[in-house]
């Protein structure tokens, strides 16, 4: 439950998915979003659960959770705190009251949760890792995502771009045509949105 080594090793896993995502983000010019990327994950409810569900880093805490609760509260706190997540974006249809729909992301967002999915996809699986396992992962499980199409549109075209054309030609694309932050107003612009 609560050991040593689930402790480290959960501390571990979120330490080095923060460095990839850093990485990423800063590769497309979001330093901001680079440094401040799943800052929740430290706090007690996240954390804790991280620690006590901790999978051996091959998978999410919140699997654990799930199976042993049938929810995780670690999942409800984490999505309703960080815009990278569709999940954050869900709101009441306005055209129908009765139903829930995605909501369209910030672009800057979708660029992060782009990061996060080749980040999270190279933390669980170092070894395995290939361009093109964030779009199969995404392909796995779109079926259920209540996601906006411009967002998933968005998305589905660099997790293609990324299968590909590699990680290089992907990034230069999103900052030379999706960001435009190039030169020295657009790190200014990258650190402060």
């Amino acid at each position: 439950m609560y050991s040593l080594k689930n402790f480290f090793g959960h501390l571990h896993t979120i330490l080095n998915h923060k460095k990839l995502v850093r990485h990423y983000c800063f590769k497309a010019g979001l330093y901001r979003q680079g440094i401040m990327h799943d800052w929740s994950k430290y706090s007690p409810v996240e954390f804790k659960i991280g620690v006590k569900y901790y999978q051996g880093g091959k998978r999410s805490p919140n699997y654990g959770e799930i199976k042993d609760k049938g929810f995780s509260t670690a999942w409800l706190h984490h999505k309703g705190r960080n815009k990278h997540h569709f999940e954050y974006w869900i709101d009441v249809d306005h055209e129908n009251p009765t139903r829930l729909k995605g909501m369209k992301m910030e672009t800057k967002y979708v660029i992060e949760m782009f990061c996060d999915r080749i980040s999270a996809s190279r933390n669980y699986h170092p070894d395995l890792y290939t361009d093109g396992m964030p779009l199969d992962y995404y392909n796995k499980n779109k079926d259920h995502y209540t996601i906006h199409p411009d967002t998933e549109k968005l998305l589905v075209f660099l997790l293609k771009m990324l299968k590909a054309k590699g990680e290089d030609y992907t990034f230069r694309y999103i900052r030379k045509k999706i960001l435009k932050n190039t030169g020295f107003f657009g790190i200014l612009k990258g650190i402060f949105l």
